[in-house]
């Protein structure tokens, strides 16, 4: 503390800099650590209740009680788009004046892919949510020991120029910058290897979030071809020739 309040006007706002960056990143590194692991705990309990539920309405329901579960949301954009789509299919069979469907109106191959698409949009939207702030960390990672570096340069400066004033080289003169030099490049390789390392860490369970969306993502189509294209699939014809 001695030090860094001896030190020049310049090393202390370097040290302010690093120490608003470091700040900030552990704020980022804490929030992420909760949402991530309060988002897990609530994947697993919807991707129990999808398993076990084959009623869409009441997982439907149980997923808009999720705040943190990426899966759920995306889920939540697959049954709009599921229930735009078979609520134009009833429509037009109105319209032409056909009998209900027990299983649901049909869906085309085209609303297939329009919900697939869906789904890689919502996909895409969850891990940029979740990716918000790590930017940051790799600023802070790439950028804090530069800055410290500056800190270290300006204090060999200062060091030089008191060696210039005095004539001599002794101890005396030139401690005090030596000594502000390595303040500034102690706070800049304490701000960015923290940053580094987590970013590195967070960036790994986003894709293993990514991963367990896309396997949800491709479980969901299935489910939806299989339990909506089934009268299709009945009037579908192969030609081996």
């Amino acid at each position: 503390v001695e030090l860094v309040m001896q030190s020049s006007t310049m090393a202390k706002g370097v040290l302010l800099i690093l120490l608003i960056f470091s700040m900030i990143s552990w704020a980022i590194i804490l929030s992420k650590f909760f949402v991530y692991k309060l988002a897990k705990k609530e994947d697993r309990k919807f991707l129990s209740n999808f398993s076990k539920s084959e009623n869409l309405t009441h997982i439907y329901n149980f997923s808009r009680e999720l705040r943190y579960s990426p899966i759920a949301r995306v889920f939540l954009s697959g049954y709009r788009e599921l229930f735009l789509f078979q609520d134009m299919a009833k429509k037009e069979r109105d319209r032409r004046g056909e009998s209900p469907s027990t299983h649901g109106e049909p869906l085309s191959v085209k609303d297939i892919k329009g919900i697939s698409l869906v789904l890689n949009k919502a996909i895409n939207r969850e891990i940029t949510r979740l990716s918000q702030g790590l930017d940051f960390l790799a600023t802070t990672g790439s950028t804090a020991p530069f800055i410290g570096l500056f800190g270290t340069v300006w204090g060999i400066m200062h060091s030089f120029r008191a060696i210039g004033m005095q004539g001599s080289a002794s101890i005396g003169g030139v401690a005090p910058g030596i000594a502000e030099a390595l303040i500034a490049t102690a706070a800049g390789l304490a701000a960015a290897i923290p940053a580094v390392i987590f970013y590195n860490y967070l960036s790994d369970k986003i894709r293993l979030f990514t991963s367990s969306m896309d396997d949800f993502s491709h479980d969901y189509i299935y489910m939806v071809e299989k339990n909506f294209m089934r009268e299709q699939a009945r009037d579908r014809t192969f030609d081996f020739s």
